[in-house]
């Protein structure tokens, strides 16, 4: 099986700097880009879930999808702030590169702010409609970050290992961590855990806060169980840890 992080035909990786690596950026930034790709995959499907005028329904799925939202919006506004300039100051080789990700970057952010008024007016009437058009600006978004979060893998953070420091990563993958609620967080690891392979979800596990992993076995293994059989009744919940 292809792994998905892998460059197509004519793509060209940023030069990697000299020297020893200083953090272990490619495989934390595969983990993360595993959810989004799999959030905004079933993001269409959520919406179209929905029958016309159940606004329970929408409700529900309007907030999950919200969250995620939310959550992709800080992941790549920690980046644009805590990595990609001291990228490009660090290892100037790669500015082309790193212009290319903003860019990127900004072509989410245009997706996201449309989405935003289309989902809140969905999820208050339930319309068909407007969740036919939500679900085509998921599908839009989704598109989108296929080439991004696959390219920002295999082509910068290569790179980005050789240039940040462990510390430095950690700080940019916490930021904006205050902006998000611990319920949707200790959930949203659940799912997390379900989209990577066995092996890199242990060392994901690893990495996280000791009273995270403890709020996860308490309560958040079984926030995400209910969560997954809500969005998908009758579907095989994956397993997670």
């Amino acid at each position: 099986m292809t792994d998905f992080f892998t460059m197509n035909p004519g793509e060209t990786a940023a030069p990697v700097p000299p020297g020893p690596v200083l953090c272990t950026g490619t495989a934390a930034m595969r983990r993360i880009h595993r959810v989004f790709l799999w959030a905004y995959g079933e993001a269409p499907g959520l919406v179209r879930s929905a029958g016309a005028g159940d606004t329970a329904r929408a409700a529900y799925v309007g907030e999950v999808l919200g969250n995620f939202d939310k959550l992709l919006h800080i992941h790549h506004e920690g980046e644009d702030q805590l990595m990609y300039p001291q990228l490009a100051e660090r290892a100037p080789g790669c500015a082309l590169h790193v212009e290319q990700m903003l860019g990127q970057h900004r072509q989410v952010t245009q997706r996201l702010e449309a989405i935003e008024p289309v989902r809140l007016r969905w999820m208050e009437t339930a319309d068909v409609e407007a969740g036919e058009e939500l679900a085509g600006l998921y599908e839009d978004l989704s598109s989108v970050l296929n080439v991004h979060l696959r390219r920002e893998v295999t082509e910068v953070m290569p790179a980005v290992d050789r240039v940040i420091t462990q510390k430095e990563l950690k700080e940019a993958a916490e930021h904006g961590s205050s902006q998000v609620s611990n319920k949707f967080l200790v959930g949203y690891l659940g799912m997390v855990l379900a989209t990577n392979p066995p092996a890199d979800r242990k060392e994901l596990f690893k990495e996280i806060p000791a009273p995270v992993r403890l709020a996860y076995r308490l309560v958040g293994r079984r926030m995400y169980r209910k969560q997954y059989s809500t969005l998908f009744p009758g579907r095989p919940i994956p397993e997670t840890l």
